[in-house]
């Protein structure tokens, strides 16, 4: 199978700051450290909550940032009636998803801290869009609401644990052990199958909000249903339209997110490469009065997908002392016109990989058998 083309070039990230700049995103650096309250107080919210510590000359424990968002959000302030909007390009120390270490990360993301609107919503989520296009034409965007989920949680009238548990297999995607627990807390059939219902619809917008629409018994709270109707109905007619599908696996910690949250994909990948949603409940939480919304971009997962191509180079072009310069540089200069990345190489190691070996001798270029 040929392997998918993804852009995870030198030039994305030039790009993607291009873009956000372009949108009145201003740039935001901050410092590697953090103190390391910040984050115990918080650790729902981090990705993993395996920190890098270190006590400071003064001796406050700091520790290596392992998320760009609180920082963001305890540095700067509310302003009423307007709405901050930066962008970042910062390393994170963090362990990377799929391994068990500590990597330093390149991240790449934005928010928009203020008195959100529905504009700010939907120009994020057009700006995460195309991101993901950037990368991949096939890329898709999961969105989910989190006010559909919270309302029907909160109407099987269940203790925290229990909602707990059922978010967690709704995020599994797990209706078996879901229809499990429903009828160990003797949650009424009905309810159970709307819950159901909610973890095995996915796909395009008007495909799920149709099948959302006939549950019976309806939902109990239509209105973050209509939200959600309102929100994917402005893509009618943009670019992004055919990349939105409905998912409401993709939940979030409902003490610090709310609204929209969504996930990214691009071919190849199995992780999400993007993640965001609206956070109002953090800058609650921080002692903040406004609203939030931001993505963050995983450019580490790139980087893996990039490294498992089986092959160091696109082609080696063998040659021997005898070969004469200027035309080895022009065989050289006829391969990469053609589109080739050419590795120019006296001998061929045992476990340098090519897609293919070309041998230049007496003026010619010549396949190697």
């Amino acid at each position: 199978m040929e392997r998918v083309k993804l852009n995870t070039g030198e030039a994305l990230v030039p790009a993607l700051r291009a873009l956000y700049e372009r949108s009145g995103y201003s740039r935001y650096k901050m410092s590697k450290f953090e103190e390391y309250d910040l984050y115990v107080r918080n650790k729902d919210f981090l990705v993993s909550d395996s920190v890098i510590t270190f006590t400071d000359t003064n001796g406050r424990l700091m520790a290596l940032k392992p998320d760009v968002t609180l920082s963001i959000v305890k540095n700067s302030k509310d302003t009423p009636g307007f709405a901050q909007k930066v962008y970042y390009q910062e390393n994170v120390y963090r362990i990377s998803k799929g391994t068990a270490s500590f990597k330093e990360i390149e991240q790449v993301g934005l928010e928009c801290m203020g008195d959100l609107d529905a504009y700010c919503i939907f120009e994020v989520l057009s700006l995460a869009c195309e991101s993901l296009r950037m990368i991949s034409p096939d890329a898709v965007l999961d969105l989910s609401h989190l006010g559909i989920v919270s309302a029907l949680l909160d109407d099987l009238s269940q203790p925290p644990e229990v909602n707990e548990q059922l978010l967690k297999c709704l995020g599994e995607k797990n209706p078996h052990e879901l229809r499990r627990i429903c009828a160990e807390n003797g949650v009424v059939p009905e309810k159970t199958a709307r819950l159901v219902a909610l973890a095995e619809t996915y796909g395009p917008p008007a495909q799920v909000l149709q099948a959302l629409d006939a549950l019976d018994p309806p939902m109990p709270d239509r209105a973050p249903l209509d939200a959600l109707r309102t929100l994917v109905g402005w893509f009618d007619g943009t670019p992004y339209a055919g990349m939105l599908r409905l998912d409401f696996s993709v939940v979030s910690a409902m003490k610090y997110y709310n609204g929209v949250v969504f996930k990214g994909f691009v071919p190849g990948v199995p992780e999400s490469i993007l993640s965001g949603g609206q956070y109002d409940h953090l800058m609650k939480k921080l002692h903040r009065a406004s609203g939030a919304i931001g993505f963050a971009m995983y450019l580490d997962l790139l980087e893996r997908f990039d490294r498992c191509d089986p092959y160091d180079v696109d082609t080696v072009l063998l040659y021997d002392e005898t070969a004469d310069l200027n035309g080895l540089m022009a065989a050289v200069a006829g391969l990469q016109a053609d589109g080739c990345a050419v590795s120019a190489q006296r001998t061929l190691p045992e476990k340098f990989r090519a897609r293919r070996v070309l041998q230049y001798k007496d003026g010619e270029v010549i396949p190697v058998e």
